[in-house]
Formats: C-alpha cells, sequence, structure tokens
C-alpha cells in the first residue's frame, strides 16, 4: 500500500521560505510507529497525518509528530493541512468548506481557509483550541544564558520569563531590542542545565513595537527548542498565538489586538503570521493566527507497497 503526501511551506508566499511541512493526506492503515518513523524521515520540524473524524460533524483527526515525538496542538501543521486538503477540493470523500474543524490531542480546532481578491486559495488563518494559559515564571538570567545571552539583554519590564500556551507551552522572554533578538543563539549545554523538558517546548524570544493607535503589534521573534531536536524553528504558530495573548493581556483596553509577526529571518526562511486577539472585559477571550501557503512537492510513500 502506498501513502500520498505533499509538503508546504508554512507563513510565506515564497518557495523555500516560512516553515515547511508534510501532510500524509490519507493515514488510515498506519500505526502510531510508522507515523513516528515517517516525520522522523522528512526530519520537518513537524509532519500531519490525516485521518477520518470520530465526529462526522468534524472534518478530520490529525495528527502531528516532529522527529522525535507526538504533540497535542501545532500552529503550522494546521495551516498547512488546510491548506493542502483545500487544494485537494475534499477529503475521505467529503466537500471541503471555507471552515475545516480538526481533531487533535488538545482538542478541536477551527481553521478558516483564506482567498485572495481573485479568490484563489491563499491560505488559512486557525483559531487557538485552548483559553490562553500564563504558567510559571522563570530567572532571567538562566533563560538568557540559554540563549547566549546575558541577563541585561533581557526586559523584564512587561514580563518575567514565563510560560504561556494556548495547548503547546514555550517560554516567552523578552529581549530589550531586535538586536539583541538577532544574537541569540541556542546553548545547548545551557539548556540543559536549566531547561526542563517537562515545562516547556522551547523559548521564544521577541522584540515588539506597537503602533500608536496600540491596536498593531509589529513583532520580530525567534523560537529554539533544541530539547526536542529543532535547534530553531523558522516559523511556530503555536508560539506565536500564545505569545500574542500575552502581549494582548498586557495591553489596556478590550480593541482586537493585530499582530504582524516575523520568524526565520536568521536562518534564510523568511516567515510572516498574522496574529488576532479578541478581549472583553480585560480577559483575552479568542486567539487566531494567519499566514500563506506554497505547495512544494506532492509523492507517495512506497516503502509500505
Amino acid at each position: 500500500m502506498t501513502y500520498p503526501f505533499v509538503t508546504v511551506d508554512v507563513f510565506t508566499d515564497t518557495p523555500f521560505g516560512g516553515n515547511p511541512l508534510a501532510v500524509i493526506t490519507d493515514a488510515v492503515g498506519l500505526s502510531d510507529e510508522d507515523m513516528q518513523r515517517i516525520a522522523f524521515e522528512f526530519n520537518f520540524s513537524e509532519s500531519t497525518f490525516v485521518l477520518p473524524p470520530e465526529d462526522p460533524a468534524n472534518t478530520a483527526r490529525v495528527r502531528i509528530f516532529t522527529p522525535c515525538e507526538e504533540l497535542p496542538f501545532a500552529g503550522h501543521p494546521n495551516v498547512g493541512t488546510a491548506y493542502v486538503l483545500a487544494r485537494a477540493g475534499k477529503v475521505f470523500g467529503q466537500p471541503i468548506g471555507d471552515l475545516l474543524r480538526f481533531e487533535e490531542l488538545a482538542g478541536v480546532v477551527p481553521v478558516e481557509i483564506l482567498k485572495d481578491s481573485n479568490g484563489a486559495l491563499e491560505g488559512a488563518r486557525l483559531t487557538a483550541p485552548t483559553a490562553l494559559d500564563l504558567g510559571q515564571e522563570f530567572d532571567p538570567g538562566e533563560i538568557a544564558a540559554c540563549l547566549s545571552l546575558a541577563a541585561d539583554d533581557l526586559t523584564i519590564t512587561n514580563h518575567r520569563p514565563r510560560v504561556a500556551s494556548v495547548g503547546l507551552p514555550f517560554i516567552m522572554a523578552e529581549a530589550a531590542n531586535q538586536t539583541v533578538v538577532a544574537r541569540a543563539r541556542a546553548d545547548t549545554a545551557a539548556f540543559g542545565q536549566y531547561f526542563q523538558k517537562d515545562e516547556a517546548e522551547g523559548i521564544q524570544i521577541y522584540a515588539a513595537s506597537a503602533a500608536d493607535n496600540g491596536t498593531v503589534v509589529s513583532v520580530h521573534t525567534r523560537v529554539f527548542a533544541p530539547v526536542q531536536g529543532i535547534e530553531e524553528d523558522p516559523a511556530t504558530g503555536s508560539a506565536n498565538a500564545a505569545l500574542s495573548g500575552l502581549i494582548a493581556s498586557i495591553q489596556p483596553g478590550d480593541d482586537t489586538l493585530h499582530l504582524e509577526i516575523t520568524q526565520g529571518v536568521e536562518m534564510g526562511r523568511p516567515s510572516r503570521l498574522l496574529g488576532e486577539v479578541d478581549k472583553k472585559d480585560g480577559e483575552v477571550t479568542a486567539i487566531r493566527i494567519a499566514g500563506a501557503c506554497r505547495e512544494i512537492t506532492r509523492g507517495e510513500l512506497t516503502v509500505f507497497g
């Protein structure tokens, strides 16, 4: 038996930018071990495996694997998988509409298909499956050391380094400026000393600047996860969704906050993510992350044939 796959670059409109993703569009018959080995073979930060939904009201069940483990939720796999299925027009014999619902370990993830002004498929926008969860804080010096930085390269004016999650936890550290973000490098020895795998998937360092009206924020960010086998990730939708919620929680007012996020620049894979956060009565009520996609390859896995 063969298994069809498509690879796409996510959070970019330019081939070979963004974050690559492998989508096995019909994974029926693959075991957990098979999926993990296939993800290791592709060696992207994540690969997805599409299965029939358990609830027919949903579009599909989607399992997400890094080269090392299965994840309960991740951003670019949802955006990329929705884009691939929308291009195909149907999944398991059912037509694809403009709103897809993916069953995942973290819950049901709604993903909206995005089209350009001419009606051509452009990308997708996910809504985070869980509420913003702000967890424990960390010593700035220890987190800075993990990033090959000094403690005063980080600012704690808005928050100390802390865990934030909307389904997958990351430690968020605010840099003093964009130059600091560019200088960051993963120090694997420091990660081994200070970072606990069960606390978070990785560390996200960022610098943000707000427009005059406060409803648009520009963010430059990088994500390092060497403990997960990913030294640096070019575009991390789950981390940026959590970061968007964290930034919005600090901002005054209840307007919808829009975030223009760049990542992957230092890796040579520039990525652009668009965040939206709704607030009501001072509380974050919904978080969305969107981006464009480009198909790169398609083929069949024949090792099982």
